[in-house]
């Protein structure tokens, strides 16, 4: 576990993962939302990311947190040894999506992009989730599937196999591996 992927719906706790399984592992952690998102919620140009995104794969050692665009996606599933799925049901994900969201009426965020505060976003948000969920889900896996020889992929269900890879990491137990979704 070198190169990893950390990918699933708003609210499933990437981020928390991303820093906790980084700094177990002694892996720079690079999250997409710090430059794909200017102050204010100003979408970043896909060129300047694409560059980003390239200077980080060219290293041997990353863990790579979020989403960015589809051919984003594929260059870094591509690039991974290790790609985690953040795959809990909706309801855990908007929980803990309004719990972030409440708490930053009380302070940013750590680690969100610079001057974007998430309280006014939060109706997006909703909806974003849904279709994630719903619709943008199905094409994910698919894209995932693409990678399957080449990358492990770990399935995480619910929030405690969540906490067992954080307590287990480099070694996965064996039903958090990827098998058919």
């Amino acid at each position: 576990m070198t190169r990893i992927s950390i990918i699933g719906n708003a609210g499933g706790g990437k981020s928390r993962l991303s820093q906790q399984l980084g700094q177990k592992l002694s892996l720079p952690v690079f999250e997409v939302d710090q430059v794909q998102w200017r102050p204010g919620w100003v979408r970043a140009p896909e060129e300047e990311v694409a560059h980003w995104q390239e200077d980080i794969l060219s290293q041997d050692r990353w863990l790579v947190d979020g989403w960015g665009s589809w051919p984003l996606l594929a260059s870094r599933f591509a690039a991974a040894d290790t790609i985690v799925f953040v795959d809990f049901p909706l309801a855990i994900h908007y929980w803990w999506a309004t719990k972030r969201q409440v708490k930053s009426l009380f302070r940013p965020r750590e680690g969100g992009p610079e001057d974007c505060p998430l309280w006014p976003k939060t109706g997006e948000l909703y909806r974003l989730m849904w279709q994630i969920h719903y619709e943008v889900r199905p094409q994910l896996i698919k894209l995932m599937e693409q990678y399957q020889n080449s990358a492990r992929f770990i399935h995480l269900r619910s929030p405690q196999q969540l906490r067992r890879l954080l307590k287990t990491a480099p070694t996965v137990p064996d039903d958090l591996i990827y098998a058919a979704i």
